[in-house]
């Protein structure tokens, strides 16, 4: 915890300075969520095509998904979901005339939620 997945458009990857973000989002989830610093984990997943209503040119997209052990107030999810997109304006940087689609949210692991390390 938490498990942090960012997917995002191939077209941002030269743009986006990924180790940067994922540091200071980790400084964020320990000073906002109270995480500890070695459980927090990201993933970067690059997906190949964006699609935007009828558009398939011209569009990128980013999105940060959270996930926490239970028991974080709603403040604290969104304090934390503030704190992503500021990020995203710093460490992603789209190509010329790329219009850039930001979100990101916060959800508490299921209960059944296990984790083994080795």
């Amino acid at each position: 915890m938490p498990q942090i997945t960012v997917d995002y458009s191939e077209r941002l990857a030269d743009g986006f300075d990924r180790s940067a973000f994922a540091r200071d989002l980790h400084t964020a989830v320990v000073e906002i969520a109270a995480a500890r610093p070695p459980a927090c984990k990201t993933q970067f997943r690059r997906t190949e095509d964006t699609v935007v209503g009828p558009d398939t040119e011209g569009h990128a997209v980013v999105h940060v998904t959270l996930g926490l052990l239970a028991g974080r107030t709603e403040e604290t999810k969104v304090r934390l979901t503030e704190a992503v997109l500021e990020l995203l304006r710093q460490y992603v940087k789209p190509a010329e005339g790329l219009m850039l689609h930001a979100s990101a949210e916060v959800r508490e692991l299921d209960a059944s939620y296990r984790k083994y390390e080795e």
